[in-house]
């Protein structure tokens, strides 16, 4: 389960983190006393509780307690177009984007707000975009055990947008078929028409 990471020995107190932004303040050259730098590190570490939500959220306990039983419906669930933002483990830089996802019912179906609180719990975090991708479909698959789960995310990753390379529009598209998508050419088609039909 995705959840189940290695947690550090001791979590750093509140006044470790502000100590250690105040170090990477002084580290690219400024001044932590100066009045306009008092706050930075309590709004910082406001900031990254806001980002990083997804650490304190189990996806799967979440999705886990919105599905109701299938009653005669066995066609594609798509949900298109759900916007997120992230940051790279690489660099903690910005990955802006939005995930499609889509699954077949077998015996359940989720509610679609439920959905897209997995996206967040799982996008909420320091992520590599294809393991987020593959993380997301795995959960979907082993809570409602459909009989397919598809996400495709799209992403623009500001570590090569306004660092390294410093190319724009570029976009990273990476996928996970599992199930019926990965087996069924017609299944799979129905659903990366449906995404495509939205646009970007």
């Amino acid at each position: 389960m995705a959840t189940s990471r290695k947690k550090p020995a001791r979590k750093p107190s509140r006044d470790d983190a502000e100590a250690a932004v105040r170090t990477l303040l002084a580290f690219i050259g400024e001044d932590p006393q100066r009045s306009g730098l008092k706050r930075t590190p309590a709004r910082f570490l406001g900031a990254y509780e806001d980002w990083f939500a997804g650490y304190r959220v189990d996806p799967y306990e979440l999705l886990g307690s919105s599905f109701q039983q299938v009653e005669h419906y066995d066609r594609l669930v798509v949900l298109a177009n759900v916007d997120f933002e992230s940051h790279c483990e690489h660099h903690v830089a910005p990955v802006i984007g939005r995930a499609h996802v889509a699954y077949l019912p077998d015996r359940r179906l989720a509610g679609i707000s439920k959905l897209v609180r997995v996206v967040e719990a799982f996008t909420r975090r320091l992520i590599v975009q294809e393991k987020v991708t593959a993380a997301i479909a795995r959960c979907i698959q082993q809570v409602l055990e459909p009989r397919g789960v598809a996400v495709v995310i799209e992403a623009q990753h500001h570590c090569l947008t306004t660092r390294g390379v410093h190319r724009d529009n570029v976009w990273m598209t990476t996928s996970e078929m599992l199930g019926t998508f990965r087996d069924d050419d017609r299944i799979r088609a129905e659903f990366l028409g449906a995404i495509d039909r939205t646009g970007r």
